[in-house]
């Protein structure tokens, strides 16, 4: 049972360092806005701007991609691999390419701006009108194999 739920690949799409820094100045221009009615308000402008600004943030980042034996898990959906065609890694220019003027307004897309690699999948499943799934993935090449993998264990452990 415990082989059943081994997770083959996870990650979670957080978001760049460099975004922290904005919540901090997000909060931190919120007070000045506010410093003119004192340091009260000020200082509870910089805690609602900085929280609000935080729960966009994290929000942002609160994507999980996993691949266990039998599924692959994108935040709330969760798609069986025998449904799933060949995982395409991709990088640079392709990604580009499948995220704007080769996207299909149908497809399953999971893009996160600051993140440049990504993964499509098509979807066998003739009942189902989605046809590929986009990730965005911080590594292409290590999500496609486990795709890949874990879709051959699931299909050798069906044939026995």
């Amino acid at each position: 049972m415990a082989a059943d739920n081994a997770l083959a690949y996870d990650e979670r799409l957080t978001v760049p360092r460099t975004w922290w820094v904005i919540v901090f100045a997000f909060g931190l221009a919120m007070a000045l806005v506010f410093f003119p009615y004192g340091l009260i308000a000020a200082l509870i402008a910089f805690v609602a701007g900085g929280g609000l600004a935080t729960t966009f943030a994290s929000s942002q980042g609160s994507m999980r991609i996993r691949v266990t034996p039998t599924l692959l898990v994108v935040g709330d959906a969760r798609l069986p691999l025998n449904a799933l065609g060949e995982p395409h890694a991709l990088v640079g220019e392709e990604a580009r390419a499948w995220r704007t003027y080769k996207a299909d307004t149908r497809a399953f897309l999971v893009m996160r701006s600051y993140i440049s690699g990504a993964v499509r999948v098509e979807v066998l499943d003739p009942d189902d009108p989605t046809p590929y799934l986009y990730i965005s993935t911080r590594s292409p090449e290590q999500l496609a194999a486990a795709i890949r993998g874990a879709a051959r264990t699931e299909a050798a452990g069906n044939e026995q």
